[in-house]
């Protein structure tokens, strides 16, 4: 479960997130919505911890992962490597463990042929899973994805929404996912919070909607 309460975060005086309060439930998909400046990514970023907040608080029963936007993977090293990274780095006694990791999680993903290939030469789909599993490295309760879908295809964003709700049911994890994309968001959201102007506007069921996509757009 996560519980976010009455956060609020300014950059130079400009007021970036609004007295935001949110209640996650435990394996829930939760989407945050809304246009580009909204507050998206900066309160995954709060949830992290990557940034400090001026006001609120932030409980979380477990451990965090986060999938950046970029991906962000190393491009010096090969996939399992970029796995195994940070955790050979916080014990390095469990080296063999961290491999065996990486190796099942590339196997979960359908990436296992790509162990030892470098960021260069994968695709944007084959990116984004190596992401996922990099976040799952760390046996997250909650794994925060930040747009998730960018710059890729519709076939490819329809393979993310499998792979996503494959891993929320067998991984039990909590995810929480910023995007712009609508359409993607009500495909995989068991709830979806648009932020307007930092500040949140409404929070919804979208199955309870007929046309979700039409109803998150009046308040865009």
């Amino acid at each position: 479960m996560l519980e976010i309460h009455n956060i609020c975060k300014s950059f130079r005086g400009v007021k970036v997130l609004e007295t935001i309060h949110l209640h996650i439930e435990k394996s829930a998909i939760f989407g945050l919505a809304g246009p580009s400046g909204c507050g998206k990514s900066t309160l995954l970023r709060c949830i992290q911890g990557l940034e400090t907040l001026d006001q609120g608080t932030v409980n979380c029963r477990g451990r965090i992962g986060f999938m950046f936007q970029d991906f962000q993977l190393f491009p010096h090293m090969t996939v399992l490597q970029n796995l195994t990274y940070a955790p050979d780095l916080k014990d390095k006694d469990k080296k063999a463990e961290h491999r065996r990791q990486a190796e099942s999680l590339l196997r979960d993903l359908s990436i296992e042929f790509k162990g030892d290939a470098y960021p260069k030469a994968l695709s944007g789909g084959q990116k984004q899973r190596v992401a996922l599993a990099r976040g799952l490295m760390a046996n997250p309760d909650v794994l925060l994805c930040d747009e998730p879908t960018s710059g890729l295809d519709v076939s490819t964003t329809m393979d993310v929404v499998a792979l996503l709700k494959s891993i929320n049911k067998q991984f039990a994890v909590t995810i929480v996912i910023a995007s712009h994309d609508l359409d993607f968001l009500t495909k995989i959201s068991d709830r979806i919070a648009l932020l307007k102007n930092g500040a949140l506007a409404i929070n919804i069921d979208p199955k309870q909607y007929a046309d979700p996509v039409d109803f998150l757009k009046r308040y865009y």
